[in-house]
């Protein structure tokens, strides 16, 4: 059984102490989108360092419809927020690219450019950079590798869609934020839309086991096997090199 206030107590206690192991005194970067993972992972932060450590970024590719979710979120938080429109960034690089880029170039440059964007903001604000991604994404690979997936620190990476609603709940925050419709923000449709399955069903299967949509398994599995490698560390040769001492 998941036990929403144990383990939130825990993940504000691992916050705290990764802050003082690797930035004792920095700040958490937060990517604010409005959706239910950033909002509660500034929350957990807020709880973990005090609102005077956290800072939101809002990061809208020219015109966001939900930014104004984005803004309660760090209204209600109390938080010092920046808004940085990517939108002349996303621009300009189109317009660099010597090709016509395809569909998914188009979906997964917004998460890479909103990545540079918070690691500037937390290069020059003495910060770390939380990762917002929950296991359920992750185990499907519904991220972008060095956008959204990227971070220092990630609080809610072994937890699915349901525990992260929960502990949204016991963190107080309003239930249009926590319980917020999942949609990437980038072509238009929900998360469940894109993937073919509820994250009902893939949290179930998750954590049990079961299933009862065998057409839903196969694309889960399928899914889970491709995308594996976003979650490794890179690869890299060294056979036959001299061990590295001290």
């Amino acid at each position: 059984m998941f036990n929403a206030e144990k383990i939130k107590n825990e993940c504000v206690a691992w916050i705290r102490e990764w802050f003082e192991e690797n930035g004792k005194g920095c700040n958490a970067v937060v990517g604010i989108s409005g959706g239910k993972d950033s909002s509660i992972v500034a929350a957990l932060c807020v709880e973990a360092l005090g609102k005077d450590r956290v800072i939101g970024v809002l990061m809208p590719n020219g015109e966001q419809s939900d930014i104004d979710k984005a803004q309660l979120l760090v209204n209600f938080l109390d938080i010092k927020n920046y808004t940085i429109n990517i939108n002349g960034a996303y621009e300009a690089m189109l317009k660099q690219l010597p090709f016509e880029p395809g569909a998914q170039t188009l979906q997964n440059l917004p998460p890479r450019i909103r990545m540079a964007a918070l690691y500037a903001v937390s290069q020059s604000h003495n910060g770390r950079v939380a990762n917002t991604c929950n296991l359920s994404e992750d185990w499907v690979g519904y991220s972008t590798r060095y956008g959204d997936s990227a971070g220092d620190f990630s609080p809610c990476a072994h937890l699915t869609v349901d525990e992260v609603k929960r502990i949204g709940r016991l963190l107080g925050l309003p239930d249009e934020l926590v319980d917020k419709v999942p949609s990437d923000g980038l072509c238009g449709k929900t998360d469940e839309d894109n993937l073919g399955f509820t994250y009902a069903e893939l949290d179930r299967y998750i954590r049990t086991g079961e299933i009862d949509n065998m057409e839903h398994k196969k694309k889960i599995d399928y899914k889970h096997k491709i995308n594996l490698f976003k979650l490794k560390v890179m690869p890299s040769f060294e056979s036959g090199l001299p061990e590295i001492e001290g």
